[in-house]
């Protein structure tokens, strides 16, 4: 299918009477009252970045040390790795400082969240890969950023090292000396710094930019909302029981991750009612579809149908409907498939119960889902070429001609 230009996408917007086509924020009146911090002040999380962070990217960008920092990640990716050499000495004290759990963390809820994950993984994986991976391109500001820096170029290994950190969240071990959760949390913060150097002197990008600089403290929530907030509520609709202290672990995997993304606490939702509440003033009001988004998903999709996946156009297109909404998937142009529809729709929650050992029913469509999660997560998390997880390495550029 021919790329969508950015006027046709604004056009859709108009015709679907899409207030916030551009991504432009409403004024912020969330109450810190609810967050970690438990203060009572309106602070607008979009105007929040992360200047120590930030220091360090230009630092490393101006100096040319990205590959040889990329040469030495190689050599720290479990927790309990030491420090690599071969970083310059400024980048060493920065990692230093942040490579670990906050004061705050409780050992008990990471644990609990580990034996949670290892319990959900399946589920929690198709709502955050497929699911969430594709809701990211209809949020404007995301999408943008995405396609423009240089990974938007390379959209497989892009999202590979994306759902890395993902997968490594939600791991039986992520927490452990033997888990990688820590080291891969720590390499996306400066990821997110260098592009935030970088698009920064993208002309393309900035053209369409409303803020000063990409991927504020807000943006980042906006991310978590899309990919834990969602996936919260796909449990709750699929029937999967969570105890009160399983909700809680859940919840505070996610705080400390944040907080590791250099999330400040006065934004950081206490309790799933307050995330539900800021997901509906910084979420829904501002997913729109952009030419960019719309390029984006097509190119993800594309790379799910491959024959070499076993998987029907129809039946991935029908999945990313069941996922993320009609509305979403009109906007991205994807085709229908009624009879994939209704076996998803029916089949969908009984999978879920039969694999939860909650009905002894089998499902007719046992076989496809069963492949259908093997085949995403091979994709999402490997490049779909390997068997291991495809590294988090920092950009040095924009995507070419932006």
């Amino acid at each position: 299918m021919e790329d969508l230009t950015r006027r046709r996408a604004l056009s859709i917007g108009a015709v679907l009477g899409i207030a916030s086509v551009t991504g432009v924020q409403n004024a912020w009146s969330w109450s810190s009252a609810g967050s970690l911090a438990g203060t009572d002040t309106v602070t607008d999380p979009f105007q929040v970045w992360d200047p120590e962070a930030d220091d360090i990217a230009a630092r490393l960008l101006a100096d040319g040390s990205i590959p040889a920092v990329n040469k030495a990640w190689n050599a720290w990716v479990r927790n309990k790795d030491a420090l690599p050499a071969g970083m310059p000495g400024y980048l060493t004290d920065y990692l230093k400082g942040v490579n670990q759990l906050p004061s705050w963390a409780d050992p008990e809820l990471l644990a609990a969240s580990e034996k949670l994950y290892k319990r959900l993984n399946s589920y929690l994986f198709v709502s955050e890969s497929l699911g969430s991976g594709i809701l990211s391109t209809v949020i404007p500001r995301e999408a943008r950023a995405v396609y423009w820096s240089a990974g938007g170029a390379n959209m497989k290994e892009r999202a590979a090292k994306t759902f890395t950190f993902g997968y490594d969240l939600h791991s039986p071990t992520a927490w452990q000396p033997a888990g990688y959760f820590l080291v891969s949390a720590n390499k996306t913060r400066l990821v997110h710094s260098v592009v935030r150097n970088l698009l920064v002197t993208s002309k393309r990008f900035m053209e369409t930019a409303d803020q000063p600089k990409p991927i504020s403290n807000g943006d980042i929530l906006v991310t978590f909302h899309s990919v834990a907030t969602v996936a919260h509520k796909n449990m709750k609709k699929w029937g999967i029981k969570l105890s009160a202290k399983e909700e809680a672990a859940d919840l505070h995997a996610w705080h400390v991750a944040l907080h590791l993304l250099g999330v400040q606490r006065q934004f950081i939702p206490a309790s799933w009612d307050e995330a539900y509440k800021q997901a509906d003033q910084m979420l829904w009001p501002v997913v729109a579809p952009t030419a960019e988004g719309i390029n984006l998903a097509r190119t993800l999709i594309g790379y799910i149908e491959d024959a070499t996946l076993g998987l029907t156009t129809g039946f991935v297109n029908e999945m990313v409907r069941y996922l993320i909404g009609d509305r979403y998937a009109d906007w991205l142009g994807l085709p229908r498939d009624w009879v994939s529809r209704g076996l998803i729709k029916v089949a969908w929650p009984v999978y879920v119960a039969f694999r939860e050992g909650l009905s002894p029913v089998v499902p007719d469509g046992l076989y496809l889902f069963d492949q259908f999660i093997r085949g995403v997560a091979m994709m999402f998390l490997n490049n779909g070429t390997s068997p291991t997880q495809t590294p988090i390495t920092l950009p040095a550029a924009n995507r070419p001609g932006a």
